[in-house]
């Protein structure tokens, strides 16, 4: 009988053992998981993620023509120190979209860029008067492309082009946003 009482016993303790084993090995793995449900990032932000930011850039939609945004990631250093010459030089290069279509023509330089109140005067090389003078939506995405772009920046309300420094007929008024 003793014998009996022996081994039940041991089985007993066995059992109680072997579900305690499970119980505990179970309640560490679903702290772990609360752990890893948490986001982590897949990388890490670099300083140079961090300096980042978004701006818009306005561009002729190739079916519409009608101007559309397309957000850029731009370095805030760079745009802090030249913010006009940064967003020109963007609407330059083109947008990154297949949809929209370059409205600045060829080889145009930004000469200068100078902002007087409210009124951003932007001077160009004469080669912005190479757009296609047929159709005057070409025009009119030329300067609202430029105008929302730069308007965009708190400060800027009204935008004045000149021609290698000086007032062209083409460009004679002051434009605001469309």
């Amino acid at each position: 009988m003793n014998k009996k009482i022996v081994s039940l016993f041991l089985i007993l303790l066995i059992i109680i053992f072997v579900v305690g084993f499970f119980s505990i090995k179970y309640v560490k793995e679903k702290k772990a998981g609360e752990v890893r449900g948490e986001y982590t990032p897949q990388e890490e932000i670099s300083e140079e993620q961090f300096r980042e930011t978004i701006v818009s850039l306005y561009f002729p939609d190739k079916e519409t023509n009608l101007i559309k945004p397309e957000a850029r990631l731009v370095n805030v250093k760079e745009l802090i120190q030249a913010p006009y010459n940064v967003l020109i030089e963007l609407l330059i290069q083109g947008p990154k979209s297949d949809k929209l279509k370059v409205v600045i023509p060829e080889n145009v330089k930004l000469l200068n860029a100078s902002l007087e109140g409210e009124c951003l005067t932007l001077d160009f090389s004469s080669e912005l008067l190479n757009y296609s003078k047929d159709d005057s939506k070409v025009k009119e995405n030329l300067i609202n492309s430029i105008v929302n772009t730069v308007t965009e920046l708190n400060e800027v309300n009204k935008v004045k082009f000149l021609i290698d420094g000086n007032t062209n007929e083409d460009f004679k008024d002051e434009y605001v946003r469309k």
